[in-house]
């Protein structure tokens, strides 16, 4: 199988387990969400390592010892992502569901806000249109909700910075995870210790299915973060882009078809808005990857012509005096096409 799809496939496989995990939640019940929190950042640590293991891949640890920033940034990042994974597990399991997908359909549109403010990036005119519905659809919401839909903007904000945050310490998916969850160790086991203690601990006092179920929440976060680091060195980054987007489709279905929760017409046209949001900034971004790559393509062979006619022309060629570092008119860089910036 090509590369290419082998790719795909993984990155479907990815985003469909991410969409589903709204099924999973509700059986560990009566467990409460921080519990399953806690108990999910030991079991995730458990299966990343046996991972590591299988695959003997232990000589990132010296290096990354080595570098205290790195360690500082996923340090943070593992704060960052249990306030994520706390307000999803607590959302699924209030009833939520549609709310929690919300937050993660917003949060290509809450990167690019951050990729302006903290990166002092700037943005395409079709961008800040979709940046604009966006807004507008969060308004909408709040009308419909009586209140700010705190879980969608929390779940976009904290998954964004943790974005931000990973792309800085730039580790490895599982080298990233074993470390994160490692920091983690300590308060979770410890909760969990108290829990027992204080005889409120569900694992390993309802059945064997519960208990499992429990520990498989480890196995359901490494999982699909392995698969889709195995699509994104695989395939370009604009369909990455477009795959996201099935686990709050899946989610979404979940909390409408499954879960039952209440759709008024209001929310509908919210939710219709985000959608035309990210269709618009869909579209920009496919239109700018396809027209970088075509740029990609035709520098090569517009520099090959370019050398041609200098060898060929010898009335394009420099005059003997000028300086080695000087191009002539014909062939400086300004001839070449400048590249879209975002």
């Amino acid at each position: 199988m090509p590369d290419l799809r082998r790719g795909v496939l993984y990155g479907v496989a990815a985003y469909t387990m991410w969409g589903l995990l709204p099924l999973y939640w509700p059986l560990l019940k009566p467990a409460g969400a921080v519990e399953i929190l806690a108990h999910r950042i030991v079991w995730s640590l458990v299966a990343v390592v046996a991972v590591l293991a299988v695959r003997r891949h232990w000589s990132w640890v010296r290096k990354l010892l080595r570098q205290p920033k790195k360690l500082g940034l996923l340090g943070l990042a593992a704060l960052i992502i249990t306030v994520n994974w706390g307000v999803y597990i607590y959302a699924v399991n209030t009833d939520h569901v549609v709310e929690s997908a919300l937050g993660y359909f917003i949060n290509p549109l809450v990167s690019v806000v951050f990729g302006v403010v903290l990166l002092r990036e700037r943005l395409r005119p079709l961008q800040w249109v979709a940046v604009g519905f966006g807004t507008v659809a969060v308004l909408v919401l709040a009308f419909d909700y009586g209140r700010l839909p705190w879980i969608a903007l929390a779940l976009a904000v904290t998954f964004g910075v943790y974005g931000l945050v990973k792309k800085q310490a730039n580790v490895g998916a599982a080298e990233s995870l074993t470390v994160e969850t490692l920091l983690l160790l300590a308060p979770a086991g410890a909760y969990l210790v108290y829990l027992e203690a204080a005889g409120q601990a569900t694992f390993g006092h309802t059945d064997a299915g519960h208990a499992l179920l429990i520990a498989g929440a480890g196995v359901i976060t490494a999982v699909p973060l392995l698969c889709f680091t195995a699509a994104a060195i695989r395939v370009p980054l604009s369909t990455i882009g477009l795959l996201q987007y099935i686990a709050p489709t899946l989610q979404f279905l979940c909390g409408v078809l499954v879960a039952k929760e209440i759709m008024p017409a209001s929310r509908w046209i919210g939710f219709s808005i985000v959608w035309l949001a990210l269709a618009i900034f869909t579209y920009d971004s496919v239109r700018t990857a396809r027209a970088t790559a075509r740029e990609r393509r035709s520098a090569p062979s517009e520099s090959s012509h370019t050398e041609t006619s200098r060898t060929a022309s010898p009335h394009t060629e420099s005059p003997p005096s000028e300086s080695p570092h000087t191009e002539s008119p014909r062939t400086g860089c300004g001839n070449q096409p400048e590249r879209s910036t975002t």
